[in-house]
């Protein structure tokens, strides 16, 4: 069995074409028919949330299956995670990790460990790439906010503009190169080595994460007729109020439609490059993000605060089975409405291939005395999971595998969400400080905060959210 998994970073569930609420674009839905196409001889999980946020945290989820927004900010792994790469390396995975998400570049972080190959696509958002002084017309596609933070903004604006200032064409472009480079890897694993089973491939999109400038016909594909103002593809976050029109702020919407639409097509091109390799069939495939994007809905545009609403927090998760375990299961469901979370994706993969929980982590080290041997256990400990398998759902041996989904940003906020209810539990420190309650049937964004009318739903979920924090802890 082969593992493959994309992730495609600020995907909001809601801007692909195969979730219930996907948006409409002058009588366009956001299209993406290999989502779909892959959901198709899958599984999609309309109800999947984003656990620890954002980028860097949220690939430590993914890569460890443990939750960390209550204990930990954006920084590098501990000695003591045992990542995903890491547990298939010693099963005898031949492995790679394949990405223009520039924060996994920085090398303190060391989100290349347990990969056999890591492959860095340079140059996307502010990755310090191009250093000659390339001119860049810096008003075309960007306005800074005029106050403290123009200089931070216009740094790294100027950064983006000079590692895209020589694309002539689609291929240029960042999801292209990181397709091919999959594209590549994969080649030189099957066809020149002959690897056909136990491969894992992590390909990390950075789109559609900001900045939203794709080529054409996506860069038109859903324009407002007549539109003729300023294109912003990447708005400095923070308030809406004051910065951008609402017009322009729909524009810039539509701008990061049609890079979903673009990613959509080059995950395609790699999906079709795995079938025609032959080893489709023999793979798990999941395809996710790691959070959504806020476009105003509660006044800010891009992550500009740790508020974990709808748009921030749910997202795709698509899960295809290899053949043979497919076969075991006599009607997989193609749609799944139980609540899932970041933290089941790697429980999952374990439990696709047998290997047990919790996982003996040893800690290998020369002997005491002299330098050899070298590959001596000197520690261990036992690594459990905080997630949970979501292989049940598809087997029908369980109608949900949890109660609750649990979000949140470490000393920002907490939330916990069910099929009803939406409770954010606002830390000290936050512009926002009273906690808030969401019916979400009624109120699918958010927008009607409902805590001083169900004052005992608020009062059970905040304990319940400070239970699982505590359950959490003591793994």
């Amino acid at each position: 069995m082969n593992i493959i998994v994309i992730c495609t970073d600020s995907l909001r569930a809601d801007h692909t074409s195969l979730d219930p609420l996907c948006y409409d674009y002058h009588g366009t839905k956001v299209a993406t028919p290999n989502l779909e196409r892959l959901a198709a001889d899958g599984t999609a999980f309309l109800h999947a949330y984003a656990d620890s946020m954002p980028t860097v945290p949220a690939r430590t989820v993914f890569w460890t299956g443990r939750t960390h927004f209550p204990f930990r900010p954006w920084q590098p792994f501990k000695l003591d995670d045992y990542l995903l790469a890491e547990v298939l390396w010693d099963k005898g995975f031949s492995s790679a990790l394949i990405t223009d998400t520039f924060h996994l570049h920085k090398p303190v972080f060391n989100c290349g460990r347990g990969f056999s190959t890591v492959e860095f696509v340079r140059g996307n958002s502010t990755d310090p790439w191009v250093t000659e002084d390339v001119p860049v017309d810096l008003s075309r596609w960007h306005r800074l906010r005029g106050d403290e933070t123009d200089a931070l903004w216009e740094e790294f604006y100027v950064q983006y503009l000079r590692n895209r200032a020589q694309f002539r064409d689609e291929e240029d472009f960042f999801s292209p190169q990181v397709t091919k480079a999959a594209m590549q890897w994969l080649d030189r694993a099957v066809n020149e080595k002959g690897v056909r089973d136990k491969i894992f491939l992590w390909v990390d999109y950075f789109d559609p994460h900001e900045p939203w400038d794709p080529p054409e016909p996506y860069w038109s594909m859903y324009k407002t007729p007549g539109y003729s103002g300023q294109e912003l593809i990447d708005p400095v976050p923070g308030p809406v109020e004051g910065y951008i029109t609402p017009e322009e702020l729909q524009r810039t919407l539509e701008l990061y439609a049609g890079e979903v639409t673009f990613v959509d097509k080059w995950v395609g091109i790699l999906l079709d490059h795995i079938r025609e390799l032959g080893i489709y069939d023999d793979t798990l495939i999941m395809w996710t993000s790691d959070h959504g994007e806020p476009f105003g809905e509660h006044g800010i545009v891009r992550k500009a605060r740790p508020w974990n609403y709808e748009e921030l927090v749910r997202v795709p998760w698509v899960l295809k089975l290899p053949a043979e375990m497919r076969a075991s299961i006599p009607e997989p469901p193609s749609r799944v409405d139980a609540l899932v979370q970041h933290t089941d994706l790697m429980p999952t993969v374990l439990d696709a291939l047998d290997i047990a929980t919790p996982l003996p982590l040893a800690y290998i080290a020369p002997q005491t005395a002299g330098t050899f041997p070298q590959d001596l256990a000197v520690g261990r400990k036992d690594v459990a999971m905080h997630g949970v398998s979501v292989l049940p759902l598809l087997r029908g041996e369980t109608a949900s595998v949890r109660d609750y989904a649990y979000s949140g940003h470490y000393q920002g906020c907490w939330s916990i969400q069910n099929h009803e209810w939406r409770y954010l539990y606002f830390l000290n420190g936050q512009e926002r400080t009273e906690p808030e309650l969401y019916h979400r049937p009624d109120d699918p964004y958010d927008q009607q905060n409902v805590l001083a009318d169900h004052p005992d739903v608020g009062d059970a979920l905040e304990l319940e959210i400070r239970r699982y924090v505590a359950r959490v802890a003591e793994d």
